[in-house]
Protein backbone atom coordinates (compact mmCIF):
# COMPACT_ATOMS: atom_id res chain seq x y z
CA UNK A 1 0.00 0.00 0.00
CA UNK A 2 2.53 2.60 1.09
CA UNK A 3 5.78 3.59 -0.55
CA UNK A 4 8.99 3.06 1.44
CA UNK A 5 9.29 6.82 1.93
CA UNK A 6 5.82 7.05 3.46
CA UNK A 7 6.44 4.11 5.77
CA UNK A 8 9.67 5.63 7.05
CA UNK A 9 8.02 8.89 8.15
CA UNK A 10 7.93 9.25 11.93
CA UNK A 11 5.19 10.66 14.13
CA UNK A 12 4.39 10.65 17.83
CA UNK A 13 2.86 7.16 17.55
CA UNK A 14 5.96 5.65 15.98
CA UNK A 15 8.04 7.32 18.70
CA UNK A 16 5.94 5.51 21.32
CA UNK A 17 6.35 2.21 19.49
CA UNK A 18 10.09 2.76 19.05
CA UNK A 19 10.38 3.25 22.82
CA UNK A 20 8.35 0.07 23.45
CA UNK A 21 10.55 -1.95 21.12
CA UNK A 22 13.70 -0.57 22.73
CA UNK A 23 12.75 -2.14 26.08
CA UNK A 24 11.42 -5.36 24.57
CA UNK A 25 7.76 -4.65 25.28
CA UNK A 26 5.23 -6.99 23.60
CA UNK A 27 8.06 -9.35 22.72
CA UNK A 28 9.13 -7.01 19.94
CA UNK A 29 5.81 -7.44 18.12
CA UNK A 30 3.60 -4.76 16.59
CA UNK A 31 -0.04 -5.66 15.94
CA UNK A 32 -2.54 -3.01 14.83
CA UNK A 33 -6.13 -3.13 13.69
CA UNK A 34 -8.84 -1.18 11.91
CA UNK A 35 -12.13 -1.80 13.80
CA UNK A 36 -15.12 -0.31 11.93
CA UNK A 37 -18.70 -0.71 13.04
CA UNK A 38 -20.69 -2.17 10.10
CA UNK A 39 -23.46 0.43 10.36
CA UNK A 40 -22.56 2.58 7.35
CA UNK A 41 -20.07 3.10 4.56
CA UNK A 42 -16.50 4.22 5.22
CA UNK A 43 -15.59 7.86 4.63
CA UNK A 44 -12.26 9.60 4.08
CA UNK A 45 -11.79 9.97 7.84
CA UNK A 46 -11.76 6.18 8.09
CA UNK A 47 -9.26 6.14 5.22
CA UNK A 48 -6.82 8.08 7.40
CA UNK A 49 -7.19 5.48 10.16
CA UNK A 50 -6.70 2.62 7.70
CA UNK A 51 -3.58 4.23 6.27
CA UNK A 52 -2.20 4.89 9.75
CA UNK A 53 -2.91 1.46 11.22
CA UNK A 54 -1.82 -0.51 8.17
CA UNK A 55 1.15 1.75 7.49
CA UNK A 56 2.31 1.38 11.10
CA UNK A 57 2.13 -2.42 10.90
CA UNK A 58 3.99 -2.30 7.58
CA UNK A 59 6.71 -0.05 8.99
CA UNK A 60 7.54 -2.56 11.73
CA UNK A 61 6.96 -5.70 9.69
CA UNK A 62 4.04 -6.35 12.02
CA UNK A 63 0.50 -7.66 11.66
CA UNK A 64 -2.66 -5.80 10.65
CA UNK A 65 -6.18 -6.94 11.55
CA UNK A 66 -9.51 -5.95 10.02
CA UNK A 67 -12.18 -6.35 12.68
CA UNK A 68 -15.87 -5.54 12.54
CA UNK A 69 -17.28 -4.26 15.84
CA UNK A 70 -20.72 -5.72 15.22
CA UNK A 71 -22.30 -5.35 18.67
CA UNK A 72 -25.48 -3.48 17.68
CA UNK A 73 -27.69 -5.66 15.45
CA UNK A 74 -30.35 -2.97 15.07
CA UNK A 75 -28.05 -0.82 12.92
CA UNK A 76 -25.77 -3.33 11.18
CA UNK A 77 -26.01 -5.11 7.87
CA UNK A 78 -23.99 -7.42 5.64
CA UNK A 79 -24.17 -4.71 2.95
CA UNK A 80 -21.95 -2.55 5.15
CA UNK A 81 -19.57 -5.43 5.87
CA UNK A 82 -19.09 -6.09 2.16
CA UNK A 83 -18.64 -2.41 1.33
CA UNK A 84 -16.04 -1.98 4.08
CA UNK A 85 -14.06 -4.99 2.88
CA UNK A 86 -14.09 -3.59 -0.65
CA UNK A 87 -12.97 -0.13 0.50
CA UNK A 88 -10.15 -1.37 2.75
CA UNK A 89 -8.84 -3.63 0.00
CA UNK A 90 -9.12 -0.84 -2.60
CA UNK A 91 -7.09 1.49 -0.38
CA UNK A 92 -4.33 -1.12 -0.43
CA UNK A 93 -4.47 -2.54 3.11
CA UNK A 94 -3.95 -6.31 3.24
CA UNK A 95 -5.37 -8.07 6.30
CA UNK A 96 -4.40 -11.49 4.87
CA UNK A 97 -6.10 -14.08 7.12
CA UNK A 98 -6.65 -11.63 9.99
CA UNK A 99 -10.30 -10.67 9.55
CA UNK A 100 -12.40 -10.89 12.70
CA UNK A 101 -15.78 -9.89 14.10
CA UNK A 102 -16.77 -8.86 17.61
CA UNK A 103 -19.46 -11.52 17.27
CA UNK A 104 -16.67 -14.11 17.10
CA UNK A 105 -16.12 -13.37 20.79
CA UNK A 106 -19.68 -13.12 22.12
CA UNK A 107 -19.27 -16.27 24.21
CA UNK A 108 -15.98 -14.99 25.64
CA UNK A 109 -17.51 -11.58 26.38
CA UNK A 110 -20.41 -13.18 28.20
CA UNK A 111 -17.99 -15.20 30.34
CA UNK A 112 -16.06 -12.01 31.13
CA UNK A 113 -19.27 -10.25 32.14
CA UNK A 114 -20.19 -13.08 34.52
CA UNK A 115 -16.68 -12.94 35.94
CA UNK A 116 -17.06 -9.23 36.67
CA UNK A 117 -20.28 -9.99 38.54
CA UNK A 118 -18.59 -12.76 40.55
CA UNK A 119 -15.82 -10.30 41.46
CA UNK A 120 -18.50 -7.83 42.57
CA UNK A 121 -17.40 -5.42 39.83
CA UNK A 122 -20.67 -5.47 37.92
CA UNK A 123 -24.37 -5.60 38.81
CA UNK A 124 -27.72 -5.90 37.08
CA UNK A 125 -29.64 -2.62 37.20
CA UNK A 126 -33.31 -2.07 36.45
CA UNK A 127 -33.15 1.71 36.13
CA UNK A 128 -34.13 2.94 32.69
CA UNK A 129 -31.66 5.01 30.70
CA UNK A 130 -33.59 8.17 31.57
CA UNK A 131 -33.78 7.26 35.23
CA UNK A 132 -30.06 6.56 35.44
CA UNK A 133 -29.29 10.00 34.00
CA UNK A 134 -30.74 11.49 37.18
CA UNK A 135 -28.41 9.29 39.25
CA UNK A 136 -25.36 9.92 37.13
CA UNK A 137 -24.86 13.55 38.11
CA UNK A 138 -22.97 15.98 35.91
CA UNK A 139 -19.53 17.50 35.46
CA UNK A 140 -19.86 19.61 38.62
CA UNK A 141 -21.87 17.23 40.79
CA UNK A 142 -21.06 13.61 41.69
CA UNK A 143 -23.58 10.91 40.91
CA UNK A 144 -25.42 8.79 43.41
CA UNK A 145 -25.53 5.04 43.57
CA UNK A 146 -28.24 3.07 41.81
CA UNK A 147 -30.63 1.33 44.22
CA UNK A 148 -29.40 -1.90 42.59
CA UNK A 149 -25.69 -1.21 43.04
CA UNK A 150 -25.34 -3.44 46.06
CA UNK A 151 -27.56 -6.20 44.73
CA UNK A 152 -26.12 -9.56 45.92
CA UNK A 153 -23.73 -11.21 43.47
CA UNK A 154 -25.86 -14.34 43.14
CA UNK A 155 -28.96 -12.27 42.43
CA UNK A 156 -27.15 -10.31 39.68
CA UNK A 157 -25.82 -13.56 38.22
CA UNK A 158 -29.33 -15.03 38.18
CA UNK A 159 -30.82 -11.95 36.55
CA UNK A 160 -28.03 -11.74 33.99
CA UNK A 161 -28.53 -15.37 33.01
CA UNK A 162 -32.25 -14.77 32.70
CA UNK A 163 -31.52 -11.73 30.53
CA UNK A 164 -29.51 -14.07 28.30
CA UNK A 165 -32.34 -16.60 28.29
CA UNK A 166 -34.72 -13.99 26.91
CA UNK A 167 -37.04 -13.66 29.90
CA UNK A 168 -37.16 -9.87 29.85
CA UNK A 169 -38.18 -7.18 27.41
CA UNK A 170 -35.79 -4.69 25.87
CA UNK A 171 -34.76 -2.07 28.43
CA UNK A 172 -35.98 -4.01 31.46
CA UNK A 173 -32.45 -4.50 32.79
CA UNK A 174 -28.86 -3.61 31.94
CA UNK A 175 -25.59 -4.90 33.31
CA UNK A 176 -23.46 -2.10 34.76
CA UNK A 177 -19.82 -2.00 35.75
CA UNK A 178 -19.39 -1.02 39.41
CA UNK A 179 -16.71 1.66 39.29
CA UNK A 180 -17.06 5.14 40.82
CA UNK A 181 -20.18 7.31 40.78
CA UNK A 182 -18.10 10.29 41.91
CA UNK A 183 -15.45 10.01 39.18
CA UNK A 184 -14.72 13.26 37.34
CA UNK A 185 -14.76 11.11 34.18
CA UNK A 186 -18.43 10.57 33.40
CA UNK A 187 -17.60 7.38 31.48
CA UNK A 188 -16.44 5.80 34.75
CA UNK A 189 -19.76 6.34 36.55
CA UNK A 190 -21.07 2.78 36.42
CA UNK A 191 -21.35 2.48 32.62
CA UNK A 192 -23.73 -0.02 31.05
CA UNK A 193 -21.86 -2.96 29.54
CA UNK A 194 -24.73 -5.26 28.41
CA UNK A 195 -28.23 -4.42 27.20
CA UNK A 196 -31.21 -6.49 26.09
CA UNK A 197 -31.88 -6.36 22.34
CA UNK A 198 -34.39 -8.82 20.91
CA UNK A 199 -32.99 -8.38 17.41
CA UNK A 200 -31.57 -10.80 14.88
CA UNK A 201 -27.84 -10.41 14.28
CA UNK A 202 -26.43 -10.48 10.75
CA UNK A 203 -24.00 -13.28 11.74
CA UNK A 204 -25.34 -14.99 14.86
CA UNK A 205 -29.01 -14.83 13.98
CA UNK A 206 -31.24 -15.23 17.05
CA UNK A 207 -28.68 -16.94 19.28
CA UNK A 208 -28.34 -13.83 21.45
CA UNK A 209 -30.83 -11.35 22.84
CA UNK A 210 -28.26 -9.48 24.94
CA UNK A 211 -25.38 -7.61 23.38
CA UNK A 212 -22.26 -5.96 24.84
CA UNK A 213 -21.77 -2.24 24.52
CA UNK A 214 -18.85 -0.89 22.54
CA UNK A 215 -16.60 0.19 25.45
CA UNK A 216 -16.76 -3.25 27.04
CA UNK A 217 -16.46 -5.22 23.81
CA UNK A 218 -13.72 -3.20 22.16
CA UNK A 219 -10.99 -3.65 24.76
CA UNK A 220 -11.72 -7.37 25.07
CA UNK A 221 -11.48 -7.83 21.30
CA UNK A 222 -8.13 -6.03 21.27
CA UNK A 223 -6.87 -8.17 24.14
CA UNK A 224 -8.01 -11.52 22.74
CA UNK A 225 -6.44 -10.72 19.35
CA UNK A 226 -3.14 -9.66 20.92
CA UNK A 227 -3.27 -6.10 19.62
CA UNK A 228 -0.20 -4.27 20.89
CA UNK A 229 -1.17 -0.69 20.03
CA UNK A 230 -4.84 0.25 19.87
CA UNK A 231 -4.67 3.34 17.67
CA UNK A 232 -7.90 5.34 17.65
CA UNK A 233 -9.19 8.87 17.19
CA UNK A 234 -9.01 11.59 19.81
CA UNK A 235 -12.63 11.40 20.98
CA UNK A 236 -11.77 8.05 22.61
CA UNK A 237 -9.12 9.59 24.86
CA UNK A 238 -11.66 10.07 27.64
CA UNK A 239 -12.68 6.41 27.24
CA UNK A 240 -9.12 5.17 27.83
CA UNK A 241 -9.43 4.87 31.67
CA UNK A 242 -12.49 2.64 31.13
CA UNK A 243 -10.62 0.60 28.49
CA UNK A 244 -7.82 0.02 31.00
CA UNK A 245 -10.21 -0.61 33.91
CA UNK A 246 -11.97 -3.50 32.16
CA UNK A 247 -8.69 -5.19 31.22
CA UNK A 248 -7.28 -4.80 34.73
CA UNK A 249 -10.50 -5.87 36.44
CA UNK A 250 -10.49 -9.10 34.44
CA UNK A 251 -6.71 -9.68 34.68
CA UNK A 252 -6.55 -10.03 30.92
CA UNK A 253 -3.15 -11.46 29.91
CA UNK A 254 -2.74 -9.01 27.01
CA UNK A 255 -3.19 -5.33 27.80
CA UNK A 256 -2.95 -3.25 24.59
CA UNK A 257 -1.88 0.36 24.78
CA UNK A 258 -4.54 2.78 23.52
CA UNK A 259 -3.08 5.75 21.63
CA UNK A 260 -5.26 8.56 20.28
CA UNK A 261 -4.69 10.78 17.26
CA UNK A 262 -6.66 13.63 15.73
CA UNK A 263 -9.42 12.55 13.38
CA UNK A 264 -9.64 13.84 9.84
CA UNK A 265 -12.13 16.69 9.50
CA UNK A 266 -12.70 18.01 5.99
CA UNK A 267 -14.34 21.33 5.19
CA UNK A 268 -17.48 21.71 3.07
CA UNK A 269 -18.71 18.25 4.05
CA UNK A 270 -19.74 16.11 7.04
CA UNK A 271 -18.09 13.08 8.63
CA UNK A 272 -21.00 12.01 10.81
CA UNK A 273 -22.29 8.62 9.69
CA UNK A 274 -25.68 9.58 11.12
CA UNK A 275 -25.87 12.67 8.92
CA UNK A 276 -24.52 10.83 5.88
CA UNK A 277 -27.18 8.16 6.39
CA UNK A 278 -29.84 10.90 6.60
CA UNK A 279 -28.68 12.33 3.27
CA UNK A 280 -28.96 8.87 1.70
CA UNK A 281 -32.33 7.97 3.20
CA UNK A 282 -33.84 11.36 2.34
CA UNK A 283 -32.63 11.04 -1.29
CA UNK A 284 -30.62 14.24 -1.05
CA UNK A 285 -27.85 12.24 -2.72
CA UNK A 286 -28.15 9.21 -4.99
CA UNK A 287 -26.63 6.79 -2.46
CA UNK A 288 -23.59 6.10 -0.30
CA UNK A 289 -21.45 6.12 -3.44
CA UNK A 290 -22.78 9.43 -4.76
CA UNK A 291 -19.63 11.24 -6.01
CA UNK A 292 -20.47 14.25 -3.83
CA UNK A 293 -20.21 12.15 -0.67
CA UNK A 294 -16.95 11.98 1.35
CA UNK A 295 -17.30 8.19 1.42
CA UNK A 296 -14.53 6.03 0.04
CA UNK A 297 -16.99 4.51 -2.44
CA UNK A 298 -18.16 7.99 -3.49
CA UNK A 299 -14.59 9.18 -4.02
CA UNK A 300 -13.81 6.01 -5.99
CA UNK A 301 -16.85 6.49 -8.24
CA UNK A 302 -15.88 10.12 -8.73
CA UNK A 303 -12.52 8.99 -10.11
CA UNK A 304 -10.22 9.55 -7.13
CA UNK A 305 -7.44 6.97 -6.85
CA UNK A 306 -6.25 5.24 -3.66
CA UNK A 307 -2.83 6.75 -4.30
CA UNK A 308 -4.28 10.26 -4.12
CA UNK A 309 -6.10 9.51 -0.87
CA UNK A 310 -2.98 8.02 0.68
CA UNK A 311 -0.96 11.04 -0.43
CA UNK A 312 -3.53 13.34 1.15
CA UNK A 313 -3.49 11.40 4.44
CA UNK A 314 0.31 11.47 4.41
CA UNK A 315 0.40 15.24 3.82
CA UNK A 316 -1.99 16.14 6.64
CA UNK A 317 0.10 14.05 9.02
CA UNK A 318 -0.59 12.52 12.43
CA UNK A 319 -1.12 14.88 15.37
CA UNK A 320 -2.80 15.09 18.77
CA UNK A 321 -4.66 18.28 17.90
CA UNK A 322 -8.04 18.48 16.20
CA UNK A 323 -8.24 20.70 13.17
CA UNK A 324 -9.93 21.18 9.81
CA UNK A 325 -8.27 19.93 6.63
CA UNK A 326 -8.82 21.98 3.50
CA UNK A 327 -10.58 20.19 0.65
CA UNK A 328 -8.30 22.22 -1.65
CA UNK A 329 -5.39 20.06 -0.44
CA UNK A 330 -7.32 16.91 -1.30
CA UNK A 331 -8.06 18.35 -4.74
CA UNK A 332 -4.38 19.16 -5.16
CA UNK A 333 -3.40 15.57 -4.35
CA UNK A 334 -6.02 14.25 -6.78
CA UNK A 335 -4.82 16.60 -9.51
CA UNK A 336 -1.17 15.69 -8.97
CA UNK A 337 -1.96 11.99 -9.22
CA UNK A 338 -4.26 12.15 -12.24
CA UNK A 339 -1.89 14.44 -14.11
CA UNK A 340 0.54 11.53 -14.33
CA UNK A 341 -1.90 8.76 -15.23
CA UNK A 342 -4.93 10.24 -17.05
CA UNK A 343 -5.02 10.16 -20.85
CA UNK A 344 -5.96 13.45 -22.53
CA UNK A 345 -9.02 13.88 -24.70
CA UNK A 346 -10.91 16.83 -26.12
CA UNK A 347 -14.50 17.47 -25.10
CA UNK A 348 -16.71 20.52 -25.59
CA UNK A 349 -19.03 21.28 -22.68
CA UNK A 350 -20.92 24.32 -24.06
CA UNK A 351 -20.86 23.95 -27.85
CA UNK A 352 -20.70 26.59 -30.56
CA UNK A 353 -20.60 25.52 -34.22
CA UNK A 354 -17.54 26.44 -36.32
CA UNK A 355 -17.78 26.06 -40.12
CA UNK A 356 -14.52 26.11 -42.08
CA UNK A 357 -15.68 27.47 -45.42
CA UNK A 358 -12.61 26.57 -47.45
CA UNK A 359 -12.26 23.03 -46.07
CA UNK A 360 -13.31 20.30 -48.55
CA UNK A 361 -16.90 19.11 -48.14
CA UNK A 362 -17.08 15.53 -46.83
CA UNK A 363 -13.34 15.27 -46.09
CA UNK A 364 -12.17 13.63 -42.87
CA UNK A 365 -8.59 13.92 -41.66
CA UNK A 366 -7.11 12.26 -38.60
CA UNK A 367 -4.82 14.41 -36.51
CA UNK A 368 -2.10 13.06 -34.22
CA UNK A 369 -2.82 14.02 -30.61
CA UNK A 370 -0.61 13.39 -27.58
CA UNK A 371 -2.22 11.09 -25.03
CA UNK A 372 -0.33 12.36 -21.99
CA UNK A 373 2.61 14.79 -22.12
CA UNK A 374 3.60 13.60 -18.60
CA UNK A 375 3.99 10.02 -19.83
CA UNK A 376 6.22 9.49 -22.90
CA UNK A 377 5.08 5.86 -23.06
CA UNK A 378 1.43 6.87 -23.51
CA UNK A 379 1.87 7.52 -27.24
CA UNK A 380 -0.59 9.30 -29.51
CA UNK A 381 -4.11 8.90 -30.82
CA UNK A 382 -5.99 9.86 -33.97
CA UNK A 383 -8.64 12.58 -33.74
CA UNK A 384 -11.08 13.10 -36.66
CA UNK A 385 -11.17 16.60 -38.21
CA UNK A 386 -14.02 17.76 -40.48
CA UNK A 387 -15.49 20.86 -42.07
CA UNK A 388 -17.82 21.53 -39.16
CA UNK A 389 -16.56 21.53 -35.58
CA UNK A 390 -17.73 22.26 -32.06
CA UNK A 391 -15.81 24.70 -29.87
CA UNK A 392 -16.59 26.17 -26.46
CA UNK A 393 -18.82 29.24 -26.55
CA UNK A 394 -16.39 30.90 -24.14
CA UNK A 395 -13.63 30.56 -26.75
CA UNK A 396 -15.36 33.09 -29.04
CA UNK A 397 -16.20 36.78 -28.53
CA UNK A 398 -17.78 38.89 -31.23
CA UNK A 399 -16.45 42.01 -29.52
CA UNK A 400 -13.32 40.80 -27.73
CA UNK A 401 -12.19 42.37 -24.49
CA UNK A 402 -8.58 43.39 -23.90
CA UNK A 403 -6.17 40.42 -23.80
CA UNK A 404 -8.76 38.00 -25.17
CA UNK A 405 -6.53 35.69 -27.22
CA UNK A 406 -9.11 33.25 -28.51
CA UNK A 407 -11.38 33.37 -31.56
CA UNK A 408 -12.91 36.69 -32.68
CA UNK A 409 -13.77 38.32 -36.03
CA UNK A 410 -10.58 38.76 -38.07
CA UNK A 411 -8.51 36.93 -35.48
CA UNK A 412 -6.35 33.86 -36.14
CA UNK A 413 -6.03 31.04 -33.57
CA UNK A 414 -4.67 27.53 -33.45
CA UNK A 415 -7.03 24.55 -33.31
CA UNK A 416 -5.12 22.15 -31.08
CA UNK A 417 -3.27 19.46 -33.08
CA UNK A 418 -4.90 20.72 -36.32
CA UNK A 419 -4.70 24.04 -38.21
CA UNK A 420 -4.62 27.79 -37.85
CA UNK A 421 -8.07 29.26 -38.54
CA UNK A 422 -9.29 32.83 -38.94
CA UNK A 423 -12.82 34.00 -38.17
CA UNK A 424 -14.46 35.65 -41.19
CA UNK A 425 -18.13 36.00 -40.19
CA UNK A 426 -20.86 34.86 -37.82
CA UNK A 427 -24.44 33.60 -38.04
CA UNK A 428 -27.06 34.82 -35.56
CA UNK A 429 -30.55 33.76 -34.56
CA UNK A 430 -33.59 36.04 -34.43
CA UNK A 431 -32.59 37.25 -30.94
CA UNK A 432 -29.14 38.21 -32.11
CA UNK A 433 -27.28 35.34 -30.49
CA UNK A 434 -24.28 33.92 -32.34
CA UNK A 435 -25.15 30.37 -33.41
CA UNK A 436 -22.27 29.65 -35.80
CA UNK A 437 -18.84 31.03 -36.61
CA UNK A 438 -17.42 30.91 -40.14
CA UNK A 439 -13.65 30.55 -40.58
CA UNK A 440 -11.01 29.84 -43.16
CA UNK A 441 -8.08 27.55 -42.48
CA UNK A 442 -4.47 27.57 -43.63
CA UNK A 443 -3.66 24.10 -45.05
CA UNK A 444 0.06 24.73 -44.55
CA UNK A 445 -0.35 24.77 -40.75
CA UNK A 446 -1.39 21.15 -40.30
CA UNK A 447 -0.32 19.90 -36.90
CA UNK A 448 -0.62 23.38 -35.42
CA UNK A 449 2.58 25.00 -36.67
CA UNK A 450 3.12 27.58 -39.43
CA UNK A 451 6.05 26.91 -41.81
CA UNK A 452 6.63 30.66 -42.15
CA UNK A 453 7.20 30.90 -38.42
CA UNK A 454 4.24 33.14 -37.60
CA UNK A 455 2.87 32.83 -34.11
CA UNK A 456 -0.64 32.95 -32.68
CA UNK A 457 -1.43 33.59 -29.04
CA UNK A 458 -4.55 31.48 -28.77
CA UNK A 459 -4.98 27.71 -28.87
CA UNK A 460 -8.45 26.23 -28.44
CA UNK A 461 -9.80 22.69 -28.32
CA UNK A 462 -12.50 21.31 -30.57
CA UNK A 463 -14.27 18.15 -31.73
CA UNK A 464 -15.68 17.17 -35.09
CA UNK A 465 -19.41 17.97 -35.26
CA UNK A 466 -19.91 14.98 -37.57
CA UNK A 467 -17.86 12.42 -35.63
CA UNK A 468 -18.29 13.61 -32.03
CA UNK A 469 -20.19 11.55 -29.49
CA UNK A 470 -22.76 13.16 -27.21
CA UNK A 471 -22.04 12.29 -23.58
CA UNK A 472 -23.55 13.14 -20.22
CA UNK A 473 -21.14 15.13 -18.05
CA UNK A 474 -21.87 15.38 -14.35
CA UNK A 475 -20.20 18.43 -12.88
CA UNK A 476 -19.78 17.89 -9.16
CA UNK A 477 -18.97 20.62 -6.67
CA UNK A 478 -18.76 20.87 -2.89
CA UNK A 479 -21.61 19.30 -0.97
CA UNK A 480 -22.18 22.22 1.42
CA UNK A 481 -22.11 25.98 1.04
CA UNK A 482 -20.40 26.57 4.40
CA UNK A 483 -16.81 25.69 5.19
CA UNK A 484 -17.43 24.31 8.68
CA UNK A 485 -20.72 22.44 8.84
CA UNK A 486 -20.07 21.69 12.50
CA UNK A 487 -20.19 25.42 13.27
CA UNK A 488 -23.78 25.81 12.08
CA UNK A 489 -25.67 27.41 15.00
CA UNK A 490 -27.49 25.00 17.29
CA UNK A 491 -31.11 24.61 16.32
CA UNK A 492 -30.51 25.22 12.62
CA UNK A 493 -30.86 22.31 10.21
CA UNK A 494 -27.52 21.51 8.59
CA UNK A 495 -29.42 20.35 5.49
CA UNK A 496 -30.44 23.95 4.81
CA UNK A 497 -26.80 24.58 3.92
CA UNK A 498 -26.55 21.92 1.22
CA UNK A 499 -25.16 23.35 -2.01
CA UNK A 500 -27.95 23.38 -4.64
CA UNK A 501 -25.23 23.64 -7.31
CA UNK A 502 -23.33 20.56 -6.08
CA UNK A 503 -24.39 18.70 -9.23
CA UNK A 504 -24.97 20.08 -12.70
CA UNK A 505 -25.60 17.76 -15.62
CA UNK A 506 -24.80 18.86 -19.17
CA UNK A 507 -24.58 17.23 -22.56
CA UNK A 508 -21.09 17.55 -23.95
CA UNK A 509 -19.48 16.45 -27.21
CA UNK A 510 -16.39 14.28 -27.07
CA UNK A 511 -13.90 12.57 -29.30
CA UNK A 512 -15.50 9.31 -30.49
CA UNK A 513 -12.82 7.25 -28.72
CA UNK A 514 -14.20 8.29 -25.34
CA UNK A 515 -17.39 6.29 -25.84
CA UNK A 516 -15.32 3.10 -25.98
CA UNK A 517 -13.43 3.52 -22.71
CA UNK A 518 -14.23 1.13 -19.87
CA UNK A 519 -16.27 2.25 -16.85
CA UNK A 520 -13.94 3.66 -14.22
CA UNK A 521 -11.44 5.02 -16.76
CA UNK A 522 -9.81 8.28 -15.66
CA UNK A 523 -9.27 10.93 -18.34
CA UNK A 524 -8.52 14.60 -18.68
CA UNK A 525 -10.81 16.72 -20.80
CA UNK A 526 -8.21 19.17 -22.08
CA UNK A 527 -8.54 22.69 -20.63
CA UNK A 528 -11.59 21.56 -18.63
CA UNK A 529 -10.81 19.07 -15.88
CA UNK A 530 -10.33 15.45 -14.89
CA UNK A 531 -13.25 13.10 -15.44
CA UNK A 532 -14.06 9.45 -14.82
CA UNK A 533 -16.32 7.18 -16.86
CA UNK A 534 -19.09 6.35 -14.39
CA UNK A 535 -18.62 2.88 -12.90
CA UNK A 536 -22.36 2.14 -12.89
CA UNK A 537 -23.94 3.89 -15.85
CA UNK A 538 -21.28 4.52 -18.52
CA UNK A 539 -21.53 2.50 -21.72
CA UNK A 540 -20.65 2.93 -25.39
CA UNK A 541 -24.34 3.59 -26.08
CA UNK A 542 -24.65 6.09 -23.24
CA UNK A 543 -21.32 7.65 -22.22
CA UNK A 544 -21.46 9.17 -18.73
CA UNK A 545 -18.53 11.04 -17.19
CA UNK A 546 -18.19 12.33 -13.64
CA UNK A 547 -16.00 15.36 -13.08
CA UNK A 548 -13.36 14.37 -10.55
CA UNK A 549 -11.68 17.73 -10.12
CA UNK A 550 -11.21 20.93 -12.09
CA UNK A 551 -7.88 21.78 -13.70
CA UNK A 552 -7.53 25.02 -11.77
CA UNK A 553 -4.91 24.57 -9.07
CA UNK A 554 -6.28 25.85 -5.78
CA UNK A 555 -3.07 24.89 -3.98
CA UNK A 556 -2.08 28.55 -4.02
CA UNK A 557 -4.86 29.22 -1.52
CA UNK A 558 -3.20 26.77 0.87
CA UNK A 559 0.30 28.05 0.22
CA UNK A 560 -0.81 31.61 0.95
CA UNK A 561 -1.93 30.56 4.42
CA UNK A 562 1.42 29.06 5.39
Amino acid sequence: METPEEVKKSNFITEIIDADLAVGKNGGKVVTRFPPEPNGYLHIGHAKSICLNYGTALRYNGTFHLRFDDTNPTKEDTEYVESIMEDVKWLGADWKDKMFFASDYFDKMYECAEELIRRDKAYVCNLTEEEFKAYKGNLTEPGKESPNRNRPVEESLDLFRRMKAGEFEDGAYVLRAKIDMASPNMHMRDPAIYRIRHASHHRTGDKWCIYPLYDFAHCLEDSVEGITHSICTLEFEIHRPLYDWFLDALDMPCHPQQIEFARLNLNYTVMSKRKLLELVKENRVSGWDDPRMPTVSGLRRRGVTPEAIRDFCDRIGVTKFDGMSDIALLEYCIREDLNKRAARFMAVMDPLKVIIDNYPEGQVEYMDAINNPEDPEAGTRQVPFTKELWIEKSDFMEVPVNKFHRLAPGKEVRLRYAYFVTCTSVEKDAEGNVIAVHCTYDPATKGGNAPDGRKVKGTIHWVSAEKAVAAEARLYDRLFLVEDVGAIPEGEDYRNYLNPESLKTVTCYTEPALAAVEPGTKVQFERTGYFCADSKEHSAGKPVFNRTVQLKDSWQKIAAKN
